[in-house]
């Protein structure tokens, strides 16, 4: 097959949904068919290029009303035999063209969309319902829509969406072969005294990762004598989603109210050898999401590929896979003593760290980029076969 993935960001700018796009594509070029994906022009980059096996097509200067015109003219070129969009609000510019796209597209070549969340875009103040009409009117308008978790895949069914596979994603970074890892050199490279508990933090500081919980539970423990350091792994805020800034600065502040600018690490953007290394560092990871931990997380599925001790937030709707004590430990969100306590247990008992870990990654065995390719390309087939 000739397929076209659209995707709001890709590499190298910095966001999940572009770090996906880039896995999913690579795995069905795998698989033998033919990848194109569509995203937004950076400047330096090539216009049209051929990397890792995929052509990248950086046709759409800003996610407007444009978007569709500059769309159809790649459809009459190259003549795609399915579009696949990935979808999630911010990396759009929140922009209501997008939510349209689907069905004008739909008429012409099969368009699925992939929902990464379902975020409602901005329209215009007091929008109120409209903005989640925005969402079901994309959904329904599509050829076939694939949900990334069991949650959203329900949602859509109760709004009516007739079409909807669940797919889930795997872990945008590869784990690297680390053979005799020293953390303590590493710690010592970068000014991290040796005797620091180091508690992981992946990805971009989001409102909804509840980062704010895990400082209070950070100074909790620091207020107990217990040495903890916290290591921010990856870059800060990304490329698309500008409340991340401000929710950013909200967090500095709150580090400052209590106490904690030296004891927080952080390692930048790093490529994928060096966020292994930085896994391998830390005692254990904490994911404290504010809804709950979710298989749509990309950050909670890199911890388990890198086979982490994981601490997360008990989900909203129960996950048969996840096991509390064998694959990872849950808390209640929005709680930092609950969060606080389970760190403790943790770090004071290594046959359960090792447990957990050994959990973590028999677990992600499950979320294999292959699978998730071959899932996708059969939901494709099927489309087309009628």
């Amino acid at each position: 097959m000739r397929i076209a993935l659209i995707a709001g960001e890709y590499p190298p700018l910095q966001g999940g949904l572009g770090d996906y796009t880039r896995r999913l594509a690579e795995a069905l070029v795998g698989l033998g068919h033919e990848l194109h994906v569509i995203t937004r022009f950076v400047a330096g980059e090539p216009t049209n290029s051929l990397c890792g096996g995929v052509y990248v097509h950086r046709l759409v200067t800003a996610w407007n009303w444009e978007t569709r015109r500059r769309i159809e003219g790649f459809n009459r070129l190259f003549r795609p035999d399915v579009l696949n969009m990935q979808y999630q609000a911010a990396a759009y510019q929140m922009h209501p063209a997008i939510n349209l796209l689907p069905g004008a597209l739909a008429k012409h070549i099969p368009t699925v969309v992939t929902f990464h969340d379902l975020r409602v875009p901005y329209l215009f103040p007091k929008a109120g319902f409209l903005r989640w009409k925005a969402i079901t009117t994309m959904a329904k308008s599509a050829s076939a829509c694939i949900a990334t978790n069991v949650e959203d895949r329900d949602t859509l069914i109760r709004e009516g969406v007739r079409m909807v596979s669940l797919i889930p994603i795997g872990s945008n970074i590869i784990p690297a072969p680390l053979g005799s890892f020293d953390s303590a050199a590493w710690m010592r490279t970068r000014g991290i005294a040796e005797d620091t508990i180091l508690v992981g933090y992946f990805g971009f500081l989001n409102e909804s990762k509840g980062a704010e919980t895990l400082l209070r539970a950070l100074s909790l423990l620091r207020a107990r004598g217990v040495n903890v350091g916290l290591l921010h792994i990856g870059g800060r805020t990304g490329d698309s989603d500008p409340t991340n800034q401000a929710y950013a600065a909200q967090l500095d502040r709150l580090a400052d109210a209590l106490g904690l600018r030296a004891h927080i690490h952080t390692t930048g953007f790093l490529d994928e050898r060096g966020v292994s290394e930085a896994f391998a560092a830390c005692a254990c990871v904490a994911l404290p999401y504010r809804d709950g931990a979710s298989f749509r997380r990309g950050t909670l599925m890199a911890a388990l590929a890198h086979r982490c001790a994981v601490i997360t937030t008990e989900p909203r709707i129960a996950l048969k896979e996840l096991t509390d004590g064998e694959n990872v430990l849950l808390v209640p969100p929005e709680q930092p003593d609950a969060l606080a306590d389970a760190i403790t247990r943790l770090i004071s008992d290594p046959s359960l760290r090792a447990r957990l870990q050994a959990g973590a990654g028999a677990l992600s065995r499950l979320f294999e980029w292959d699978s998730i390719a071959a899932r996708t390309a059969e939901l494709f087939s099927a489309l087309l076969s009628g």
